[in-house]
């Protein structure tokens, strides 16, 4: 059985992302076969598909997407045909049908929508893993963060504000502002204006923590916003990488801790991944948490969906249709 996916030999710019036909795969032992509802649209996957990173040819991009089981593969409980699922852990999840460990799997229930259940896998949980594990915020929290109208950012707001932190975040366009705000930051400024916004919040201390997902561009700002014995979580280069600095500044600044996690490593049990995807799929299914699709394109426009991504125009969560 032949399906739809989009398919590249080599590296390539986003007009290389090309409608192909693959065959379906099979589930093996512990796997499940979802057919998929929408695919999230990541920003690893233009370094994938650039070459940036290193994959294997030929490459079908997309581990996060949501769907309905299809068929179970040998020794999976806890699942059965025609579940409603999501996943940040999949394979080749641009195309129709794919692949994922059910371990590695949610349930997404009847309340949230498949489409929306493909935003949570990867954003929803970065966020979930940031205010409750990289740096455990607290009630009166002043909390720094970047980009507050994107995917993490808008999710990552919501969340800060459920645990009583005030929150000042960052937006280029009045837009991406409005949006900032209506997830509920206290203040959204200029990116120019963080230092002097932070001053002014904080009496001059700082903030307690930095969500940075920037990083080359923002790390020294980000640094420089931390009371003592704060904490600066670089969880993204967007900007590109930091280049090696001096660890005294960490001292000078007032004994600061600066940590670069990422999700896989939040994700280190069938427990824990169950946690983090079961309290935001109860949030958005309660109405605690609103996510934002900002955009979706049909699979055929794949390499539109990307050019979107790469020029930094979107705002909240990208996704495919199949």
């Amino acid at each position: 059985m032949e399906q739809q996916a989009i398919a590249i030999n080599e590296p390539t710019d986003a007009n290389g992302l090309k409608l192909t036909q693959i065959p379906v795969p099979s589930p093996g032992a512990g796997q499940l076969l979802v057919r998929i509802a929408a695919t999230g649209v990541n920003f690893i996957e233009t370094y994938q598909r650039s070459g940036i990173y290193t994959v294997d040819y030929p490459f079908v991009p997309g581990s996060e997407f949501s769907g309905v089981v299809e068929q179970i593969g040998e020794g999976v409980q806890n699942f059965k045909i025609g579940d409603r699922v999501a996943t940040a852990s999949g394979e080749a999840g641009y195309s129709q049908y794919a692949l994922v460990d059910a371990a590695l799997t949610g349930k997404v229930p009847d309340a949230v929508d498949l489409h929306v259940a493909a935003a949570l896998p990867l954003q929803g949980m970065t966020a979930h893993y940031l205010v409750h594990s990289s740096y455990m915020v607290h009630n009166g929290d002043v909390i720094l963060t970047y980009a507050g109208a994107g995917g993490v950012g808008l999710i990552l707001t919501q969340l800060l504000k459920l645990k009583g932190a005030t929150v000042i975040t960052t937006a280029s366009t009045q837009e991406k502002k409005d949006l900032a705000k209506a997830a509920g930051a206290d203040y959204v400024v200029d990116y120019d204006q963080v230092a002097q916004t932070v001053d002014k919040v904080t009496g001059g201390k700082g903030v307690n923590a930095v969500y940075d997902g920037i990083g080359k561009d923002t790390f020294d700002t980000s640094l420089a916003a931390l009371r003592r014995r704060g904490t600066l979580v670089l969880f993204g280069g967007a900007s590109g990488q930091v280049p090696p600095f001096d660890i005294q500044r960490l001292n000078a600044g007032g004994s600061l801790t600066v940590t670069r996690p990422k999700l896989v490593d939040f994700l280190t049990s069938q427990q824990e991944m169950h946690w983090r995807f079961g309290d935001m799929v109860g949030w958005v299914a309660s109405g605690k948490i609103d996510v934002r699709i900002g955009a979706q394109y049909p699979l055929t426009e794949a390499a539109a969906a990307h050019t979107a991504l790469e020029s930094r125009s979107t705002t909240g969560k990208v996704i495919l249709l199949p």
